[in-house]
Parts: structure tokens; C-alpha cells; sequence
């Protein structure tokens, strides 16, 4: 799994978190276990302010050992940023929406295309031994709240641009919270029907009508391997009216471990990094079951379960 918000979820809210609260967040989720977090996005300080420390929060999580310090880069010149300040892993998104591309990246497809291509080639331009991998992401792909669903077509070529212009891999993101598991398993397919299975391995889901759990396991079913969640439920999309609810990185941390999934994630420890944003974010609302309700009674994590599933 991968935890996104540091990134998603703060950009989504007003309250700024100071610097030492957001490395007190990653360092004590890293202690819990999670070994890979999106920690912020190389956009303008003008457009988020939440997220204008960001270069400062990739030097510190990359003294976490283990830890895989994500980004998300809008453009070519987020992404020298992002090279710069030694992020291990870059998202682009590509809205298959266009109408989102312009109210997101004020670029359209071809444009956003174009960047992916001069951000392969400035990762291509790395050592290889500290290359950063490039994700190129499929915003808006299971529906779009100003344009509505996205043809299958749309989808296939925009996944198929991203790759010929030099992706390592394609993500599929449900901007808008539109996913069910039957449509998460049919696009994983349409997805990995045009860019093979190995380039499709993770995607990010929101709990906006309440099925991100679900999808996630449909997600498992199909075979990918990384699924975004936000710690508390924290963000949405700020430029996507309606957009709202990462999937709680505790329930499904829960829900993996319950089913025997060995994820690494200590869970107490993980609830525990709620006070941290309880304290520095009063009046933000946090979700969860899971650290409502707390662990069931005998409840044994996925290492201490006699049937164990890899």
C-alpha cells in the first residue's frame, strides 16, 4: 500500500501543517511500517500553499530508511524539482477527462503527453542506480463530475500515450469516487489489454459512496499490488467538485491483515499516528472504523494467523 496524505489529503484542506508535524506524520507511519508515502506535490506555492514545504519534507523522509518517498508532478518543471530534491518515485497525472485536465493542469492531452516525454527523458538522464521510477496516472478514469464517463477508447489511448512516451509504469485513479468492484475489474483488464500486466500494478481509490474497502479487494482480486489510502480518510480533489474520501489507510490496513495479507503495518502504532493530526489539524474531521471501534478481541495480525497468504 501507499500512503497518500501527506500529499492528497493535506492539499484538500485549508489548515497549512507545519513542517515538523508533517515529518512527525511520515516518520512515525514509517515506524509503524509503512514502507512507501506520497509526502507532497511540486506545484506552486501559489496554488497550494498546503504543499509548498515539499522539497524540504522529501530531504527529510529520505534519511527514513526503507521508506520509498513519493511525489506527485504536475508538469516537466515540478518534476526537475522533484529529481532535485531526490524523490524515489513520480506520479504524473493525465486526466482522461480533458475537461479536468484544463481545470486541473491547464494542459490539455497532447500537452500533458508532451510533458510526460520530457520527464522520461530527464529521468532516463539520471544514474541509474538513484533513477526515480515514473508513473504516468489515469485521472477521472471511472467517471468525471464535469464531463461524466470517459469512453473505453479514451481511456485505452491515453494509457497507451503514457506509455509510449516513456512511463515506467500506468496507474488508474478514481478521481471522483465514481469505482465499483465490477468496473475497477473491467478497467484493470482494459487498462493491462493495452499496456501489458506488469505496467499496471497499483491504483487510487476514493470512499466517496462508501465502496472503497470493496474496491480495493476487487483491485487484489485483479492483481495489483499497490492501493493508495490517505491516514484518517484525509483529502479528495480540490479541482474536482463532489470529489471527496480516500480510502482510511486504517481500515484497510485492517482488512488486509484480518484476511491474512501480511502488509508489515503495526496497527496499534499505526492509530496511534492520529494525534498527531488531532493535534496540529483541531477541528478537521478524521474518519476510520477501525480506530473507532478498535481491534476485535483476540484479533491476531496476519504473521500470527496459521493460514497465511502471500
Amino acid at each position: 500500500m501507499s500512503e497518500v496524505g501527506p500529499r492528497d489529503g493535506l492539499q484538500s484542506i485549508s489548515p497549512i501543517l507545519p513542517l515538523e508535524a508533517k515529518k512527525a506524520w511520515i516518520a512515525a507511519e514509517a515506524a509503524a511500517g509503512v514502507r512507501e508515502i506520497e509526502v507532497g506535490s511540486f506545484v506552486p506555492a501559489k496554488v497550494l500553499p498546503q504543499l509548498a514545504d515539499t522539497a524540504e519534507v522529501v530531504a527529510f523522509a529520505r534519511t527514513i530508511p526503507g521508506l520509498t518517498v513519493a511525489v506527485l508532478v504536475p508538469n516537466a518543471r515540478g518534476a526537475a524539482a522533484a529529481i532535485e530534491a531526490g524523490a524515489h518515485k513520480l506520479t504524473l497525472p493525465l486526466s482522461v477527462s480533458e475537461t479536468h485536465s484544463l481545470r486541473n493542469l491547464r494542459r490539455t492531452h497532447d500537452q500533458v503527453l508532451a510533458e510526460a516525454r520530457e520527464i522520461a527523458a530527464m529521468v532516463a538522464a539520471v544514474p541509474q542506480d538513484s533513477r526515480p521510477h515514473f508513473e504516468g496516472s489515469l485521472s477521472t478514469a471511472f467517471g468525471c463530475t464535469l464531463e461524466g464517463a470517459i469512453p473505453d477508447a479514451q481511456i485505452a489511448r491515453l494509457a497507451e500515450g503514457l506509455m509510449a512516451a516513456g512511463c515506467d509504469e500506468v496507474g488508474i485513479s478514481d478521481t471522483t469516487g465514481y469505482a465499483d468492484p465490477a468496473s475497477v475489474k473491467r478497467l484493470i483488464k482494459l487498462v493491462r489489454g493495452v499496456v501489458g500486466e506488469e505496467a499496471v500494478t497499483g491504483i487510487h481509490l476514493h470512499n466517496t459512496r462508501g465502496l472503497g474497502l470493496a474496491n480495493a479487494l476487487a483491485a487484489l482480486d485483479s492483481g495489483l499490488t499497490t492501493i493508495d489510502s490517505s491516514l484518517a480518510g484525509l483529502g479528495g480533489c480540490p479541482f474536482a467538485p463532489g470529489a471527496s474520501g480516500n480510502i482510511v489507510t486504517e481500515d484497510l490496513v485492517f482488512m488486509l491483515e484480518a484476511m491474512g495479507l501480511r502488509t508489515g503495518i503495526d496497527l496499534e502504532k499505526l492509530n496511534a499516528v492520529r494525534d498527531i493530526l488531532a493535534k496540529e489539524l483541531p477541528g478537521e474531521p478524521l474518519y476510520g472504523f477501525t480506530p473507532d471501534a478498535g481491534l476485535p478481541l483476540g484479533f491476531r495480525p496476519a504473521h500470527e494467523q496459521k493460514l497465511e497468504v502471500a
